[in-house]
């Protein structure tokens, strides 16, 4: 479980971001911390998205409420595609039964 788990305040220095960020990420529900023993955990499977958000927030200059929305439409899109994908195998097997 340890090495799923990475220091905040290491990945901040590291990354060179405010810690503060990671705060108002998760003040936010964007992403999830666990505290043990008083030191900030990130998940070591949310660092994708810490890092894009990260890339968003300060390359980009997209403030955070920008950030959610994105992350919202990009949801959306991916799970359009996967029903889009479900139709089109569907509809191949009805296909194969007309021929």
């Amino acid at each position: 479980m340890e090495t799923d788990l990475i220091i905040v305040s290491e990945y901040c220095r590291k990354s060179h971001i405010d810690p503060s960020f990671i705060t108002l990420l998760e003040t936010e529900g964007l992403i999830n911390t666990r505290v043990i023993e008083g030191i900030h955990y990130l998940l070591s499977s949310q660092l994708c998205e810490v890092e894009r958000y990260s890339r968003m927030y300060y390359d980009l200059s997209i403030n955070i409420e920008g950030i959610d929305a994105i992350r919202h439409l990009l949801e959306k899109m991916e799970n359009l595609q996967k029903e889009l994908s479900l139709l089109r195998n569907r509809l191949r097997l009805y296909e194969g039964t007309l021929l």
